[in-house]
């Protein structure tokens, strides 16, 4: 588990202080004072673009998910979710009171350690906030007994509701997404919560247990490996999965449908698993048949770049309904109606960018999508299709064209997160960056990278000190000219 750092607790409470003061709350009810033992988690990680997403005061180490779904009668309805969620911690800090995200769904019951706790506006009850002005929602449970900090508990939520289509801040469909035969589970960025209460920051990593039942003939497909074959009793199956490499929050699935599975075997006999929609066909059907059988052949040659494969187990969610993107979720992606040679290809270079080293900072999101979007390069030159410098030649001159070196990719704004630049000048910088200090370099670089950070979340900045010990240069203005500066840079 990843613990926050000094500098992000700080933050972290002086966004819960802030966050207080909007609300009406006192200092005090916010925070513990000074000298004072126990006192709440603060109920934002302080994320640059997300400050209320996230919750302070202690370290998720397992989430036991319990999901019982119907789906909607007809297209355009909504579904059902009733659930129990049971959450193992460790505290971080002497605590009177937690907080979990959890957005659009009602809580009924709340225990610790199986101890019933009242819900009412006491400060050892439960409450929950639905604040959806300010992204701000928040289950805060109240602790009889206390918590002190490395003390371990297990809190289980039973909570459910009508599930619908959420949206992000830009209006694109996540979470949660409700078909007509089941739901897309999606959540980058803050979209966990409409699904499961969470400490919905990516420095917060747990593993993962699922038990999904869906009605019979429905298939659910999650993160990791089968816990177990699926049984059926009364005209509903339950499927059981389990994911034992640490996982963020925005990673998690439990995605529902028609979904016919295939197993096969990557590198080393890595299970790999696929769920493909019945009601993927014709072209698209050939495409992404065609995409998933290279699976092993791409983890195999990853693996000879950048160190072994991460995680237990790798594979594909293909469903026929889209929300318009693939998520890299853990083991198992999500594609919207197709799977492509290059999407997979972007997705699979994620499980190492982005899954196994994640963005301690949503404002760090272009070392995700720069680094997938230059795996797709070295793909693709490894199968014969272009070269990287054709790649990256191409891909400066477009972003000549659209005018586009005008976004500072390691800050791009909340909106911006998935803005082409970032992407693009993300490949583009770290294609300069080979140039600059040499393959081998680079390379070991990239591999350190993923030892010191493994398992964790980083920094833009960490990321300019691991090169600069890799290459013994000072790389502060070559970071600035590829990262942030608003004109082209000189070309390598």
């Amino acid at each position: 588990m990843t613990n926050l750092s000094k500098a992000r607790r700080i933050a972290a409470a002086a966004a819960a202080l802030l966050t207080a003061a909007a609300l009406g709350i006192s200092p005090a009810q916010a925070a513990p004072q000074s000298g004072a033992r126990y006192g709440p988690g603060a109920a934002g990680s302080g994320d640059s673009y997300f400050p209320n997403a996230g919750n302070g005061g202690y370290d998720v180490l397992h989430y036991g998910l319990d999901l019982h779904y119907t789906p909607p009668s007809g297209a355009g309805g909504a579904g059902n979710l009733t659930a129990e969620a049971s959450i193992t911690l460790r505290a971080t800090q002497d605590l009177d009171a937690l907080n979990f995200d959890l957005r659009g769904l009602t809580v009924t019951a709340v225990d610790v350690d199986g101890k019933d706790v009242n819900r009412g506006a006491g400060a050892l009850e439960w409450t929950q906030v639905q604040d959806d002005a300010n992204r701000r929602w928040e289950l805060t449970v109240g602790l009889r007994p206390k918590l002190k900090e490395g003390q371990k508990a297990t809190i289980t939520i039973s909570y459910g509701g009508a599930t619908g289509r959420p949206q992000d801040t830009t209006g694109a469909l996540y979470g949660w997404v409700t078909t007509p035969d089941g739901a897309i589970v999606v959540n980058e960025p803050d979209g966990a919560p409409t699904w499961f209460p969470v400490n919905d920051d990516p420095e917060d990593k747990a593993t993962y247990s699922f038990r999904i039942t869906v009605p019979e003939g429905k298939t659910a497909v999650a993160n990791g490996l089968p816990g177990g074959d699926p049984e059926t009793q009364a005209g509903w199956t339950t499927w059981s999965w389990e994911a034992a490499g640490p996982m963020a929050s925005y990673l998690a699935t439990a995605s529902v449908g028609d979904f016919t599975l295939s197993y096969g075997e990557g590198p080393g006999g890595l299970p790999i698993i696929n769920a493909v929609d019945t009601g993927v066909t014709g072209s698209a059907l050939v495409t992404t048949d065609a995409a998933l059988a290279l699976q092993p052949e791409m983890i195999r040659y990853l693996s000879d770049l950048f160190g072994p494969y991460p995680f237990e187990a790798f594979g594909a969610i293909v469903d026929d309904d889209s929300v318009d993107y693939a998520l890299e979720t853990q083991t198992r992606p999500v594609y919207s109606g197709v799977a492509g040679e290059d999407t997979v290809a972007h997705e699979l270079g994620h499980q190492w960018f982005g899954n196994s080293v994640s963005p301690a900072d949503w404002k760090d999101i272009w070392l995700n999508e720069g680094w997938a979007t230059y795996v797709e390069w070295l793909w693709a030159e490894h199968q014969g299709k272009a070269t990287l410098a054709q790649q990256f030649t191409d891909t400066v001159a477009e972003l000549d064209s659209k005018n586009l070196w005008g976004l500072d990719i390691s800050d791009p704004g909340r909106d911006n997160l998935f803005a082409e630049q970032v992407y693009r000048r993300g490949a583009i910088t770290l294609h300069a960056l080979r140039a600059r200090i040499g393959d081998t370099a680079f390379f070991a670089g990239a591999t350190e990278w993923l030892d010191r950070y493994g398992n964790s979340s980083a920094t833009t900045r960490d990321f300019e000190k691991v090169m600069e010990e890799a290459s013994g240069q000072q790389l502060d203005a070559f970071f600035n000219d590829w990262l942030r500066e608003g004109n082209r840079p000189a070309m390598p």
